[in-house]
């Protein structure tokens, strides 16, 4: 009896194991998909990639075909490899990591060379050399091409030429690689990462109204708690992750467009003229600051450990509505960001600005009520409605000073 159940306790198992292996397959093939439909669907980042791998592939082709059908060089392998990883994220890059790597390349292959010649013997050249060669690929002005080097000698010496020749025609062939993969990069469609700026501000800015009508709702529905709390000030936190995505592909465009300038700039594949000012970071970043902060002092009111007295529900209930208002209007700010046609700014509306005031007039009547039953109450109502206000003036800056 035992064994049976042993046996079939093993066989659940498996059968889980199975199911959770197919499933991330599914998972796997149906983002594939996506990618693929994304890629044919119109410009983006699947695009992008497939792009650029197109053109790391078309660059290693034309190195062989220059390299082993016209030069007809023995060590025409070279120039394919080099070209094939020189097809980097932007035209600048390229030429660094070009830069880097050769020197790599042309250490790796003298050291290998000398160490031949001293040992006479593959083994004990390998022995000598590549220790040394993997540890100066830590040198940080290799960067991550340092580990060339180390690979460089492992080739050199494994095929048996160490002539002076033969280093000779490593070398060529791989400044050859080198110049055809730059050229590829720089040429047929350059990289200019402006898309991701345009899309990281937008994702910013609808996210950051996500987690506004969220907390709305919970306010309007009495909902409210303090395991409701946190998880919307997680979803908060959570909004740095986009900001700082948002950062790295403004620092990413920057870098594309060097060297990428006069004729260049004519072969990429994204405006540049629409590009939005880097003004646009730090307010959006001011905004998703403001609804972290906005969330942390509503999670703090609805803790009883830490707050004495949370404030009225229905004043809890106006403060919702505002955010509301504010939530859209950061859908909005997403929608102008990504060029699409604009529904209207709800705060820039006669009619939604009106209701606004009116709600923000009711909270001031719910701070004068609230001050009347305790310095606590006062203290949390009055922050939240100055962080309402901060958040207010950032969306529409014509607010300030009204």
């Amino acid at each position: 009896m035992t064994r049976v159940i042993n046996g079939t306790g093993s066989d659940k198992a498996t059968t889980g194991r199975l199911a959770r292996a197919v499933d991330a397959v599914r998972w796997e093939t149906q983002s594939v998909g996506r990618a693929a439909r994304a890629a044919v669907r119109g410009p983006g980042r699947e695009r992008d990639l497939l792009i650029q791998s197109l053109k790391a592939a078309l660059a290693a082709l034309l190195a062989w075909l220059v390299a082993q059908v016209w030069l007809n060089d023995p060590m025409a392998l070279m120039a394919p490899w080099v070209a094939l990883v020189l097809v980097q994220a932007t035209v600048y890059s390229s030429l660094v990591t070009g830069a880097r790597q050769f020197a790599a390349i042309c250490i790796g292959a003298l050291v290998a060379s000398g160490a031949q010649a001293v040992t006479d013997d593959t083994t004990g050249a390998l022995a000598l050399s590549v220790p040394v060669l993997v540890l100066l690929s830590n040198w940080p002005r290799f960067g991550d091409q340092g580990i060339y080097a180390a690979t460089t000698a492992v080739f050199t010496i494994a095929s048996g030429t160490v002539s002076v020749e033969a280093v000779g025609h490593r070398l060529g062939q791989a400044a050859l690689g080198a110049v055809i993969g730059v050229a590829v990069n720089a040429l047929i469609l350059p990289p200019v990462h402006l898309r991701d700026v345009r899309e990281n501000l937008a994702a910013l800015a609808r996210e950051a109204g996500e987690v506004l009508s969220a907390v709305a709702g919970d306010l309007r529905d009495g909902e409210w708690d303090a395991q409701t709390a946190v998880g919307r000030l997680n979803a908060a936190k959570r909004l740095q992750d986009r900001l700082d995505a948002l950062r790295s592909a403004r620092g990413w465009s920057r870098e594309s467009l060097r060297l990428t300038s006069g004729a260049l700039r004519k072969l990429h594949r994204a405006p540049t003229e629409a590009l939005p000012t880097e003004d646009e970071d730090e307010r959006l970043g001011r905004i998703t600051g403001h609804v972290t902060a906005l969330t942390r002092s509503l999670a703090v009111a609805a803790d009883e450990e830490r707050s004495p007295a949370s404030p009225d529900p229905e004043v809890l209930g106006s403060y919702g509505k505002l955010l509301e208002l504010l939530g859209d209007s950061c859908r909005a700010e997403a929608d102008r960001l990504l060029g699409e046609e604009e529904p209207g700014d709800p705060l820039l509306d006669e009619r939604t600005e009106a209701a606004m005031r009116d709600l923000h007039s009711a909270l001031q009547g719910g701070l004068t009520k609230e001050a009347g039953q305790g310095a606590a109450r006062t203290a949390v109502l009055g922050t939240l409605v100055l962080q309402a206000e901060n958040l207010w003036a950032d969306l529409n800056p014509q607010a300030r000073g009204r």
